[in-house]
């Protein structure tokens, strides 16, 4: 019996593999935004924390950042998942369940790349805001505008046009460790291309498949951080 080729395994035929991995690949990208906007929210807190917080904040910050930043993605993956999973069973027990309960795999992944990543934001959003000529936030000050109003019309829009492209690298970042999740169960792409590779002995073959689909998700992404790094630029004189 012959082989299916490579196309046929990535096509939706009688031997394709096609459904499965395109239901893997939106699986990818949810964890992959789910992740970057709980990481995006802690990171605006860290930035915060590091800019305008006092000493005792500013310490806790650093050293969220210092420990997320030296603990590898995949230990942080296995705590919150094991560590959630415990927590949950001991709530369980309280109730009256018996046995395991184990914690979701998409929530415990989510959090995980959502608190690695939300170190990545603080440092980008953190630079972003040292960037931002003082004159303007001055002149601002100078025309009456209260705090709220310079955060809303001067800051953040000059914090965000200056970070936009380390937040472009943050994205990238987080979907390749979306690929991680797939330790918990979670049924993303890579977690496909292995049930895949395991079923037919192709793998090699669901590997490439899997990868060249990464790469097309990766390259979407970065037209449109491009796009939006060009809309955030406009009537900016370039030098």
């Amino acid at each position: 019996m012959n082989q299916p080729g490579l196309f046929e395994l990535a096509g939706f035929g009688p031997d394709g593999w096609g459904h499965a991995l395109l239901a893997g690949a939106l699986m990818t990208i949810l964890v992959g935004i789910a992740g970057y906007s709980i990481g995006a929210v802690i990171g605006t807190f860290g930035a915060w924390a590091k800019i305008a917080g006092n000493r005792a904040v500013r310490a806790v910050a650093d050293a969220y950042t210092t420990v997320l930043r030296g603990i590898p993605d995949l230990l942080v993956i296995y705590l919150f998942y094991f560590g959630g999973s415990a927590v949950v069973t001991a709530i369980g027990k309280l109730f009256g369940a018996e046995g395991f309960l184990g914690f979701p795999g998409f929530l415990a992944g989510s959090l995980a790349v959502g608190v690695t990543s939300g170190a990545q934001f603080t440092e980008v959003l953190r630079g972003g805001f040292k960037a931002v000529n003082r004159g303007e936030i001055e002149a601002a000050i100078a025309c009456g505008m209260s705090r709220g109003l310079r955060l809303r019309r001067i800051i953040a829009p000059l914090t965000l046009r200056h970070a936009l492209p380390g937040l472009g690298n943050v994205w990238q970042v987080v979907l390749k460790e979306s690929a991680l999740v797939s330790i918990t169960g979670v049924a993303e792409l890579l977690r496909q291309a292995q049930v895949g590779a395991g079923s037919t002995g192709l793998p090699f073959d669901f590997y490439l498949i899997a990868g060249v689909i990464y790469l097309m998700i990766s390259t979407l992404s970065s037209l449109i951080l491009q796009q939006a790094e060009r809309h955030l630029s406009r009537g900016v004189r370039r030098r």
